[in-house]
């Protein structure tokens, strides 16, 4: 999963933050903090600099001591005026977000009413060690998911990754439980799709819609990098949607659902849809407070997918093979697809069929229907 790949700086349509800090002993604080840590590090910052594209870097102290903190920056720029800073510390003590003196996590999100025109400077004084944990394969290939933490950032061990991927996950899902307890109360179905970029989500959801609108209430969250493109798409029909733009990060969190749901407002019982950032990897290991997981594979894509990509397969309940109206045109062998789906999950069901021509339709709107209906009794 992304641990530390720089996801945040998101917007949810319509939602407006107040930015307050809580620490561990309940108050909040201003967006002035000072810390001091066992390695020197330094920013001056000169307001009145401005940065035209976003400034990402990453920093870590004494990588090699486990006993010294890894210190992740992140810095966001966003029209000149939003700092988004975030901090993670872990120490050998704290296991976490923390400094081994802090014992805090915090994320920063300053507002300035100036511009910024003068060079932004950082000034790092690290020692600098590179432990690279991939596994060389016998054909000269290399490995970097087989360690505990089955995934690899540079400079960070797999115990400390697995610490910081237990903490976003826990916080994440503890979110998610409660975007569940409101789904279930309100009779909402609620299916997170999940694709690459190009699958076809949009034009099978639209036409989707089109055809069970009349049958049960539908609404749309809508996860993309940028723009409002898929939403205004959706609002076509004449259904809610909400956009999500994600800004750097490459999926949807709970706390993004738990914010566009409330958005929408007071929604007849029904289906939710939830169209995820195109992104096979990083989606599946997020709950959302879902009823399941749909991954929607185009016969443009290859059928090695499944194999390539396992994770997003074993997580989903059901498969959908889209734009068969395209395969006397590309070279996609639909039952060695099937075959590399079953070998990731056994139990997975799959749907052929294209929103285009309306093949497979009837059978991907009845299986949707039934699932609402039991879900409502």
């Amino acid at each position: 999963m992304c641990t530390v790949c720089g996801c945040g700086d998101s917007h949810v349509e319509g939602h407006h933050h107040e930015h307050d800090h809580a620490h561990e002993h309940s108050h909040a604080h201003a967006h002035e903090h000072e810390h001091s840590h066992d390695h020197e590090h330094s920013h001056q910052h000169s307001h009145g600099h401005h940065h035209d594209e976003p400034h990402h870097h990453e920093h870590h102290a004494n990588d090699n001591s486990s006993s010294q903190p890894v210190v992740i920056h992140h810095h966001y720029y966003h029209n000149g005026d939003v700092h988004h800073h975030v901090h993670y510390h872990v120490g050998e003590q704290n296991h976490g977000y923390e400094s081994s003196e802090h014992g805090h996590s915090h994320h920063h999100v300053h507002d300035h009413e100036h511009s910024y025109d003068e060079p932004h400077h950082h000034d790092h004084q690290h020692s600098h060690h590179h432990d690279y944990e991939g596994v060389v394969a016998s054909n000269g290939d290399l490995h970097f998911g087989q360690g505990e933490a089955q995934t690899h950032v540079a400079g960070v061990s797999q115990k400390q990754l697995i610490t910081l991927e237990q903490d976003i996950l826990g916080k994440n899902n503890q979110v998610a439980e409660h975007n569940r307890a409101h789904f279930i109360e309100q009779h909402q179905l609620v299916l997170n799709l999940m694709s690459s970029p190009g699958s076809g989500k949009t034009t099978l959801l639209t036409e989707t819609i089109e055809q069970i609108k009349q049958k049960v209430g539908c609404a749309v969250i809508e996860g993309d990098q940028q723009t409002s493109n898929d939403a205004d798409r959706i609002r076509a029909t004449q259904v809610p949607a909400i956009q999500v733009n994600t800004g750097k990060g490459c999926h949807l969190d709970a706390d993004m659902i738990h914010q566009a749901y409330h958005q929408l407002g007071q929604l007849d019982q029904g289906v939710l849809f939830i169209e995820n950032v195109g992104n096979l990897v990083c989606p599946a290991s997020f709950d959302l407070g879902e009823f399941c997981k749909v991954v929607i594979l185009s016969v443009t894509e290859g059928a090695d997918k499944p194999l390539k990509y396992p994770n997003m397969f074993a997580a989903s309940r059901l498969m959908i093979i889209n734009k068969i109206d395209l395969l006397p045109y590309v070279d996609f062998d639909v039952e060695q697809c099937i075959e590399n789906a079953k070998k990731v999950n056994p139990e997975i069901q799959i749907l052929k069929l294209s929103a285009r021509s309306g093949e497979g339709m009837e059978a991907w709107t009845s299986w949707l229907l039934e699932q609402q209906h039991q879900l409502a009794h």
